[in-house]
């Protein structure tokens, strides 16, 4: 039986950057994948680092997303000079035009908004936005300039992030698929995983869509860990390109999609958001959308050569909110549910985690994304499609 300080379920970017902190405390940490490290929703995303909200729950979602994107900097400077990589790190600024005819209202009221919530924002007249991004379409009829957006290549983050773990002697056992949480006198002691028992003192589990599908050990098949991650999983879809004729500089984004250069060349396009259970595939129905918005943004894209297609299965709640911290189990704490920001929000989990398992202490402004919010309610037993993604 192997035995460590910490066992993390999940090698995607959430569960990699905890492992990050807490190797450098000096902890004995197991990083657990269902598949290959790196290769679920964060190698499927986009890499948009944008902390404004992007529906009404969200709201409450800015504030730690807003300092994640303050340490971003630190986090990608050390991750390259620990790996010796780049990871595509860039903060070119985001321009958002407005297509509808009442487009400079929608504008003025994004822009106070903005601006209540702290988040840097300008109109910008249409002539100037075209200086900035020659491609941008004609239709559109009012403009938005986020200067302080960034953006990163998350295949390239994560790369530098399992070097960087590595060398931290992290160890990372890949195809290990974490059946069940065991659990003593409601303590925590390990996991089942791949047939083994794995004893630790500390479990985080950050496996995105499949946290809900793991079981606590010692107790009736019904109840799921479910009762502390209610994750379901929000397919979406992706489409890479690459032009002769378009040199793209930053992000355009609009509510029906987005364009995202990569340092390649590539400019990758965005995205669906599908309540599909575990299907993860790409369909000629989700490739019209995203395509019909990137020509809207950038028609000179319609002669582009379609490089590649993929899809990726975000970790939705039931709020929209992520969920972060410590359970009423001793040992237990979640790090999931970070649907379409966890390569965002990263930076800011790592830390709150490390501070929750070491120090016993969350912020007072992290307390809305407690495990114990859906604690009350009765999980639902996995349904079909569920199963079938354990098996």
């Amino acid at each position: 039986m192997s035995s460590f300080d910490v066992a993390i379920i999940g090698g995607g970017v959430i569960g990699c950057s905890i492992a990050l902190e807490l190797a450098a405390e000096k902890l004995n940490v197991v990083v657990l994948d269902r598949d290959e490290p790196a290769q679920g929703a964060s190698w499927a995303a986009a890499g948009m680092l944008s902390p404004g909200p992007d529906s009404p729950e969200s709201l409450l979602l800015v504030p730690f997303a807003k300092e994640s994107l303050r340490l971003y900097p630190g986090f990608i400077a050390a991750l390259e000079e620990a790996s010796g990589l780049s990871t595509g790190f860039a903060r070119g600024g985001t321009l958002a035009p407005f297509f509808e005819p009442d487009g400079e209202s929608q504008r003025d009221l994004m822009v106070a908004e903005y601006r209540r919530m702290g988040i840097p924002i300008e109109p910008i007249p249409l002539e100037a936005a075209r200086e900035l991004e020659s491609g941008l379409g004609p239709a559109a009829r009012a403009l938005a300039w986020l200067p302080d957006e960034a953006t990163v290549d998350p295949r390239l983050l994560m790369a530098a992030l399992l070097i960087a773990i590595s060398q931290r002697c992290v160890e990372i056992r890949s195809g290990y698929t974490v059946t069940s949480v065991l659990c003593e006198s409601d303590r925590c002691t390990g996991v089942m995983a791949g047939g083994k028992r794995i004893s630790a003192k500390t479990v985080v589990v950050a496996a995105g869509c499949y946290s809900a599908t793991i079981t606590k050990g010692n107790a009736p098949e019904d109840i799921w860990l479910a009762r502390y991650a209610p994750t379901h999983p929000v397919r979406g879809q992706m489409v890479a390109l690459r032009s002769t004729q378009l040199h793209l500089r930053r992000v355009l984004r609009s509510e029906r999609g987005y364009v995202v250069p990569r340092p390649d060349g590539r400019i990758v396009a965005g995205s669906t958001l599908e309540d599909v259970g575990f299907e993860n595939h790409v369909t000629p129905a989700g490739m019209l959308k995203i395509l019909d918005a990137a020509l809207e943004l950038v028609p000179a894209l319609a002669n582009a050569e379609v490089k590649e297609t993929w899809s990726g299965l975000r970790p939705g709640t039931p709020d929209h909110l992520p969920i972060l911290g410590p359970t009423d189990i001793e040992g237990l704490f979640i790090a999931t549910g970070h649907y379409r920001n966890g390569i965002l929000l990263a930076p800011a989990t790592a830390k709150l985690l490390r501070d929750c398992i070491l120090r016993g202490k969350i912020a007072s402004d992290t307390e809305v994304f407690s495990p114990l919010r859906f604690a009350a309610r009765k999980p639902q037993a996995v349904n079909s499609k569920r199963a079938t993604a354990l098996s």
